[in-house]
């Protein structure tokens, strides 16, 4: 039984892509929209959290902890 090919989200889009080794742009649907999502790491649009401090550490700055985020 052949599987059936699967399709994700483009993170940049939102349009469906095919997710496997015939995408060579794979998470992305297009060259296009992985050159908006690197342009956009680029111009500091996103942003990876610090790790919140750890018992003993300095205080607490508020950043609020969590992932990459777009501002």
């Amino acid at each position: 039984m052949a599987q059936k090919p699967l399709r994700v989200p483009c993170p940049t889009c939102r349009q469906p892509a095919l997710f496997s080794p015939a995408n060579p742009w794979r998470p992305f649907c297009s060259e296009r929209c992985r050159q908006r999502d690197l342009g956009a790491w680029a111009n500091e649009e996103y942003r990876v959290a610090e790790a919140p401090p750890q018992d003993g550490d300095a205080a607490d700055d508020g950043g609020g902890g969590g992932g990459a985020t777009r501002h």
